[in-house]
């Protein structure tokens, strides 16, 4: 082989490798962003299971799945409220009522092991109820249900918030994000 061809190929070796990489970093970029601004936003409500850790301090390590009643008692604070806060509202809380007279600087940690459950009724091979994860669309929903009956309007799509105290449906693309108690129903087809 001449020099040149060994050039040319080493060239085009290089090139793939970095519209590979580069390829790579796109990907793993817009994939990262949204689940962690998804996550920090997440309220806590009941049926989620949560844990909060105590760094180095394993007798404040507790596992609790929220109720409707929607306050749980954590050891030394009492009665702590987590229901309507966000993670990072949580930590904040019980840190400084950690400050108050038991630890000198608590890192603490509050995580969801298990989201609330979304609905899905209507037009799907399997409706019911489903563990929600940040950043999951009506799309993905629908496929976690076994995907659309034979008789589905793939284009009537209704979802009802768990805000909404009216529970009034309102009509859904496939492309719109859950929130966790959502409920989505899919339309029956009559043609």
């Amino acid at each position: 082989m001449d020099c040149f061809a060994l050039s040319k190929r080493f060239v085009t070796v290089n090139f793939v490798l970095f519209a590979v990489l580069l390829l790579m970093s796109v990907v793993s970029n817009s994939h990262a962003e949204e689940p962690v601004s998804a996550i920090e936003q997440y309220k806590l409500g009941p049926g989620d299971l949560i844990r909060i850790q105590v760094y180095g301090e394993n007798d404040l390590t507790l596992e609790a799945r929220l109720g409707e009643a929607d306050s749980i008692d954590y050891p030394f604070l009492g009665e702590i409220k987590p229901v309507g806060k966000t993670l990072d509202q949580m930590q904040a809380q019980i840190a400084q009522g950690l400050k108050q007279g038991y630890l000198v600087d608590p890192r603490v940690s509050v995580t969801v092991l298990e989201y609330r459950q979304f609905y899905i009724s209507g037009e799907v091979k399997n409706p019911g109820g489903y563990a929600y994860q940040p950043g999951l669309t009506v799309r993905t929903a629908i496929s976690l249900a076994g995907g659309f009956t034979d008789d589905a309007a793939e284009d009537e799509i209704q979802l009802i918030s768990e805000n909404d105290p009216a529970k009034t449906p309102h009509p859904a693309s496939q492309d719109v994000r859950l929130k966790p108690g959502d409920t989505i129903i899919v339309k029956e087809s009559f043609f």
